[in-house]
């Protein structure tokens, strides 16, 4: 019975930013337990190549540019009449940026915010539409950063994307829910992805690794497991969660 209920045989999820990363793992989690996946991100190369990767043709990518509504709406639409539903969304893309506030631009703020907060408010919201005759799962990445000012790195727009990520998952929980719709969030720590690593300086990893009580950088596939189980029947009364997965950060 238990074992069953984190069964996702044949539904259909998609995976935003799903090429690489966190959201690589998550789409080899999803396949694993029986899902269908269309993975939709902007980096082709590497989607088409991620997708082919997987046996019998679960695996398809599309392209999508998450900060344009009118195209998250058409992909949608698309995936929902060719595959017959959306069951599962995952909305793992993202972008960070470090630089100090008093040197941000204001394009670069824009940008974060909009990839990251705008752009999983479409999705959520797109997915929702052809959720609603069966329900389905909505899971959001956020961060820890939603939650807390994290050092050494300056990244007041980053933090405030998640936080509205982690804000809105609350508000679409609530206004889902008699759909049958569930919204969570997860909210990695550290994790050891290229994203993590793009203009970090060795100190950073250091100071992250000595500030996290487990004394190590997460793993995509331990954030991918997670996701699998709140996209599953197994986390069927959790709604509105921000699940934080850190190594311990949070709790200092």
């Amino acid at each position: 019975m238990y074992r069953e209920r984190l069964e996702l045989t044949d539904r259909v999820a998609v995976v935003t930013g799903g090429s690489r990363g966190i959201g690589l793992a998550v789409v080899t989690a999803l396949v694993e337990f029986g899902a269908r996946v269309v993975i939709a991100d902007v980096l082709d190369e590497a989607g088409e190549a991620s997708a082919a990767s997987f046996p019998d043709g679960r695996v398809s990518y599309v392209h999508l540019d998450v900060t344009d509504a009118g195209a998250v709406e058409r992909t949608f639409a698309d995936i929902a009449q060719r595959h017959g539903s959306i069951d599962v969304l995952v909305t793992s893309a993202g972008i960070a940026n470090h630089q100090p506030s008093l040197e941000l631009e204001r394009e670069a703020w824009d940008r974060v915010l909009a990839v990251n907060a705008t752009g999983t408010f479409w999705c959520a919201r797109e997915a929702a539409r052809h959720m609603q005759d069966r329900g389905g799962s909505i899971v959001a990445i956020g961060s820890m950063s939603g939650e807390l000012a994290n050092a050494p790195q300056r990244q007041a727009a980053y933090n405030a994307s998640k936080g509205a990520v982690h804000l809105a998952v609350k508000s679409l929980a609530i206004e889902f829910a008699e759909q049958g719709i569930r919204v969570n969030a997860v909210a990695p720590g550290y994790v050891g992805t290229e994203l993590t690593k793009q203009g970090v300086p060795d100190q950073w990893w250091d100071d992250w690794v000595r500030r996290t009580p487990m004394g190590r950088l997460g793993a995509p596939e331990e954030i991918g497991s997670l996701v699998a189980f709140l996209a599953s029947d197994a986390a069927s009364y959790m709604t509105g969660s921000v699940v934080l997965i850190d190594g311990g950060y949070a709790a200092w």
